[in-house]
């Protein structure tokens, strides 16, 4: 599961707002509320979900927050109508949520085994999934490139077979994680002496790797500043990562009388590769372009506008 910083004293009553908070113009259909996590690429999916939805005729107010927890309540009670999510990641946060902490995983590499694992989940949250995109963004793991051309590594597999000890740099709930360290280890045989919990593809993360301290680290698959520092990412060969497909959470209620704006969304689906997902966030993080205009640039060249 995509992790993110937690959010401290966490307010009882509604969203705590994180750097992206918008009321835009739109339609007479009636305000849809758009929540989601904050950060590059769900500041992207959010912009691109409000063109959409305002497009089809809606008014979108948009808040995004720092934790999945703090919106998918509102979005199980109606207080929130949309927000972008990963198929897996979803999955997963509602297993643990409705069934314990231990309970078993039900996402695998597979997109549709995982969607389907999710829409029951869904179901008792009041929670309608849409169309999911081809564009995923999975948890990743890089070496420097130095690293990676010093002992002809494309693979974790061939990281696993120069049988050298490794510490691995990630986030603070890696450990035990099979799409984590338990999997690195488990599933490769990649001998992890420590974790250090430096976050997720944080640039704590990428200064223990180019200051060697650690030799591996875990970063996202579509990360924008992953070649600009000298790293690559090693493909996951044996498949430890769960699908993690974008797709649009509904509010169930909601859905039954605005299937409008589950139509202007699916359009998306049809067209969003990783690759896109990718450049895009090149744009923001690199280029530092506005993430609305990034967005709009996008869904005006495939035509959804």
């Amino acid at each position: 599961m995509r992790t993110r910083l937690a959010l401290a004293g966490i307010l009882a009553a509604g969203l705590v707002t994180a750097g992206c908070s918008n009321d835009t113009g739109g339609g007479d259909k009636g305000e849809i509320n758009l929540s989601g996590q904050n950060f590059t690429e769900m500041q992207i999916m959010a912009e691109m979900y409000t063109l959409l939805l305002e497009d089809a005729g809606y008014t979108v107010s948009t808040k995004l927050v720092d934790t999945r927890d703090v919106y998918l309540k509102e979005l199980e009670s109606g207080g929130v109508d949309i927000a972008p999510e990963y198929v897996g990641a979803l999955a997963d946060f509602l297993n643990t949520t409705q069934n314990g902490a231990e309970a078993e995983p039900v996402t695998s590499p597979d997109p549709d085994a995982t969607l389907e694992a999710l829409k029951p989940l869904a179901d008792e949250a009041n929670i309608t999934m849409l169309e999911p995109a081809e564009a995923s963004d999975q948890n990743a793991f890089a070496v420097t490139q130095e690293f990676a051309e010093e002992n002809d590594l494309q693979t974790l597999s061939d990281l696993a077979a120069l049988g050298e000890p490794v510490v691995l740099a990630a986030a603070p709930d890696c450990e035990g994680r099979t799409d984590c360290e338990a999997g690195l280890s488990d599933d490769y045989g990649i001998d992890i002496t420590e974790v250090l919990p430096l976050g997720y593809g944080s640039p704590q993360v990428i200064d223990s790797l180019k200051s060697g301290e650690s030799q591996l680290g875990e970063v996202a698959s579509t990360q924008s500043n992953v070649d600009a520092e000298g790293l690559v990412i090693l493909e996951d060969d044996k498949s430890i990562q769960p699908a993690q497909n974008l797709i649009p959470a509904v509010n169930s209620d909601f859905l039954k009388d605005n299937q409008d704006a589950a139509d202007a969304l699916n359009k998306l689906a049809d067209v969003l590769t990783t690759e896109d997902l990718l450049a895009l966030n090149v744009k923001v993080d690199v280029d530092r372009e506005d993430a609305g205009d990034v967005a709009k640039t996008y869904l005006d060249d495939k035509g959804l506008l």
